[in-house]
């Protein structure tokens, strides 16, 4: 453990050197000696430091066990692609055989058909049966994060004849945590908890130790509903059924911990303005090629608020006191319209439970906005009205900021909630209501109210 966590505090740029140096030396001794007791996890951190060149050569180096452990860690995407389609096939095949079915199956679905086709031709029929049937779930719902490895029993069965069922399957499952009960249509009538069935007299009915599902998903669920599942009633696994209730397959809570992080990630892309295609741990020009598309999408939006600027020019110019205050309008306004947004998506999120109450987002977050434009913009109107009599301009400078300030936070607390929750109700992630759109929204409805106010009063 301790050799883990020293190797885990070691920089990753020296680790790597290392590694290459072992490995154009063709040391597998010391090579082995020095990746001893390391986590697969790591050894990915360090395989996704390496060229793909070297970082095949290191996996064919690495015992065939830990080199597919460590190739599932790998970060999903085009990086792992390329570096599980250098293998042969045969060497492909060997790596998903020793891994679980729903692993192997996300790193297949990473390749291209023809070269599936060629991996899986190389497995065993039952292996290469089981993952086609999980790679023809589309990708991001239940079925694709799923593995059909379990451990069941008939309720028909003793508690004796369970722990033996248990025994003998169990060593074929990696970590269960759950017996799931069935009838002899593989119907889920429920599950048994290991201490209940070990403490048990062996002869009672398994049917008396059955508990009934806390929740259950369809294999077209959104993967990102599991987590919240998952995350509710505290479950270590969540069995996947059909709309019949029949057994297919079961998510465990480790796949669910990637499913969060992948889906924060992606939300905050969006929040960001980003898309999620983008890769962290990309280059330059893969970097710039996927926020480039943005920045300009923000530049035609600023240019709408730039235009009413333009179209008030002589207003602004016969009353530069409103080249001051339009800054802090807008400013205050997107803040408002951030606060809203952050709040409903998290609503959003969060909000799956049967008895939770469906109190209008839209409604409550327009009142709250309404309220607190007020008093920001009495204040703010109090300060310009001081303003404008020390600078010898109208006092009804103050009301125009006043009406300005206050309809523009109300709106950008009604855009903040109505757009994530419209987008929620029409199917779309509600996170794509990005803060790119919602601060062009708040300046350009600020310059408009408070230009076109001062255009009528002043």
């Amino acid at each position: 453990m301790e050799k883990i966590r020293t190797m885990q505090k070691q920089d990753t740029k020296r680790v790597r050197e290392r590694l290459a140096n072992l490995l154009q030396k063709n040391d597998l001794v010391a090579l082995e000696v020095f990746l001893e007791g390391l986590h697969p996890s790591d050894i990915a951190d360090v395989i996704e430091a390496l060229d793909r060149k070297t970082g095949v050569k290191l996996l064919r180096t690495l015992p065939s066990v830990l080199a597919s452990e460590t190739l599932a860690e790998v970060e999903e995407g085009q990086a792992r692609s390329s570096l599980f389609s250098s293998l042969d096939p045969e060497e492909a095949a060997d790596f998903l055989e020793k891994l679980s079915d729903d692993d192997a199956a996300d790193l297949l679905g990473e390749l291209t058909s023809s070269r599936q086709d060629k991996i899986l031709a190389e497995m065993s029929n039952q292996e290469a049966i089981e993952i086609k049937d999980l790679l023809k779930y589309e990708e991001d719902t239940a079925g694709s994060i799923m593995t059909t490895s379990l451990v069941s029993v008939f309720g028909t069965v003793t508690a004796g004849e369970a722990i033996e069922v248990v025994r003998k399957k169990g060593r074929e499952v990696e970590g269960f945590y759950t017996v799931f009960v069935v009838d002899n249509q593989n119907t889920l009538l429920g599950t048994v908890p290991l201490d209940s069935l070990l403490l048990a007299e062996v002869d009672e009915s398994v049917k008396n130790l059955v508990e009934p599902i806390v929740a259950s998903v369809l294999p077209n669920s959104d993967q990102e509903d599991v987590g919240r599942l998952i995350s509710r009633y505290n479950l270590v696994s969540i069995p996947v059924v059909t709309n019949e209730g029949v057994l297919l397959g079961r998510i465990t809570f480790d796949d669910v911990i990637d499913v969060i992080e992948s889906e924060t990630t992606e939300d905050l892309f969006l929040f960001s303005g980003l898309s999620d295609d983008e890769d962290i741990k990309g280059g330059p020009l893969e970097t710039v090629q996927a926020r480039l598309p943005w920045l300009f999408l923000n530049t035609m939006t600023a240019s709408l608020a730039a235009s009413v600027v333009w179209w008030f020019r002589d207003e602004i110019a016969s009353a530069t006191l409103l080249a001051v205050v339009m800054p802090v309008v807008a400013g205050l306004g997107g803040n408002a319209g951030q606060q809203a947004l952050a709040v409903t998506v998290r609503s959003l999120a969060t909000g799956s439970g049967p008895l939770e109450t469906k109190e209008p987002r839209v409604r409550k977050e327009l009142m709250v906005a309404f309220v607190n434009g007020a008093a920001v913009a009495l204040v703010v109107s109090v300060a310009a009205s001081i303003l404008a009599i020390g600078m010898g301009v109208s006092v009804r400078l103050g009301v125009v900021v006043l009406l300005a300030m206050w309809g523009n936070i109300a709106m950008a607390g009604f855009a903040g909630s109505f757009i994530p929750t419209f987008l929620e109700k029409q199917g779309y992630d509600p996170a794509v209501a990005s803060t790119v759109f919602l601060t062009a929204l708040t300046d350009l409805t600020g310059f408009l109210l408070l230009l076109g106010i001062a255009d009528l009063m002043l």
